[in-house]
């Protein structure tokens, strides 16, 4: 049996995805030949990864609506530092939720002036800021939709006239939201899609190529639409993991589907925490992500004894991040309601026996 992986990221994946993936590996399309020895260019793969682009467009409801969808290289730290060479003329407005929004601040610092329109920092990025203002002049404002160290989520975006950039790492396809608010929307694929190695951009293709400078080949989005998200070889692997895991929501029901499925696991969680004496939530209750719930012990003796119990039930990847310690329970989009039921039941034996 399979443990309870509530591991941040990679992320657990569906079983049935798993053993399509394995299967691709030794024989492809049975093609006599591995997944990861064909050429990208040959049909099979052509087919593959625009099947994964078509997919992740009409999640979000963006076909038809002058939106590309990308597979590119690096990860979310890579778009920090594209988005602000793509769309950064003068100045940008950010939203400060944690350590990721703080790092895209710092890269994209090197491109214009950056306005911080709120931070949650005074409070360990505990919260999410409420009512602070864009300037109308900026090129672009950029927000982190759930913060995976911290456990807190945005639960709804703000309006504002100038183009608003996303970075959903960590909680795309979970939940249903007007995407087309966004104009530009990344995420690692680790994360609630795929394995490493291979993060999606959804663009706007009208707000692109307005900015003065040289972009260079590699970092330039345009570059990367004309040539089909081909400029150069694709994580052929990663991407076609994630067409089976974005083919694998659409048989499910989709994001509608999902949505109901996340909430009945956060709710069983969330309300243990808050009903277990043992126990406390890190982030406000308000802005608790749904993606990944973040708790303390609130006597620390109880740490080793608590391990204990949840290695022995075959739980994986509980610890916080090392940045804010803890527990942190993540429960992407493939993780099984019994999972977190079994979480549960190591808490209230903790209880029992304590």
């Amino acid at each position: 049996m399979k443990k309870h992986n509530f591991s941040a990221g990679p992320c657990i994946l569906p079983e049935e995805v798993l053993q399509k993936a394995s299967e691709a590996v030794i024989n492809f399309n049975n093609n006599d030949l591995s997944l990861i020895e064909i050429s990208h260019r040959s049909a099979p793969f052509v087919e593959v990864i625009e099947n994964a682009r078509n997919l992740a467009l009409e999640h979000l409801n963006l076909q038809d609506k002058g939106y590309s969808a990308l597979f590119l290289q690096g990860g979310a730290s890579m778009q920090f530092l594209m988005v602000a060479y793509n769309l950064l003329n003068k100045k940008a407005a950010y939203l400060n939720t944690g350590t990721w929004s703080s790092k895209a601040i710092k890269e994209a610092k090197l491109f214009g002036d950056l306005v911080e329109v709120a931070s949650s920092k005074d409070k360990d990025f505990s919260y999410i800021p409420k009512n602070y203002e864009i300037p109308a002049d900026a090129d672009y404002f950029h927000c982190t939709s759930n913060n995976t160290i911290y456990g807190t989520q945005m639960m709804s975006f703000p309006e504002t006239s100038v183009p608003m950039v996303c970075d959903m790492s960590s909680d795309i396809f979970s939940k249903r939201i007007d995407f087309s608010k966004f104009d530009l929307i990344y995420a690692g694929a680790q994360k609630n899609m795929g394995p490493a190695g291979t993060t999606l951009v959804v663009v706007k293709d009208e707000i692109l190529g307005k900015v003065q400078r040289q972009i260079p080949s590699m970092l330039n989005y345009q570059v990367h639409i004309e040539k089909d998200s081909m400029f150069n070889t694709p994580p052929v692997f990663p991407v076609y993991v994630s067409m089976l895991t974005l083919q694998w929501l659409k048989d499910l029901g989709g994001i509608e589907f999902i949505e109901k499925v996340n909430n009945q696991k956060a709710e069983l969680l969330y309300t243990e925490i808050d009903r277990n004496p043992l126990f406390k939530g890190f982030a406000a209750k308000e802005d608790r992500s749904v993606m990944n719930a973040t708790f303390n012990l609130v006597d620390k003796a109880l740490e080793t004894k608590f391990d204990a119990m949840w290695k022995e039930a075959r739980i994986n990847g509980l610890h916080g991040h090392r940045s804010v310690g803890g527990y942190r329970a993540s429960m992407y989009n493939a993780l099984p309601l019994y999972s977190v039921q079994a979480l549960v039941d190591v808490m209230q034996e903790l209880e029992r026996t304590s």
